[in-house]
């Protein structure tokens, strides 16, 4: 929510079903911060490659920006 206000837009990576589960539900709560000051927010998944350890994986990419 800080990072919102601060700077108009997010961005969270999540790799693995857990990671994506606690990213969306950050949103969520996120989302409920930003409410009362008439903010309200969208999220934008997408799918992106990225290399751990010299390894590529695929993990979920959410830009959040206001509506």
């Amino acid at each position: 929510a800080a990072v919102l206000r601060e700077k108009g837009s997010a961005e969270v990576q999540a790799v693995g079903a857990g990671a994506v589960n606690q990213a969306v539900k950050a949103i969520a709560i996120a989302r409920g911060y930003v409410a009362p000051n008439g903010i309200d927010l969208i999220t934008i998944p997408a799918f992106a490659e990225i290399a751990i350890e010299g390894e590529e994986r695929t993990a979920i990419r959410f830009i959040v920006e206001p509506r």
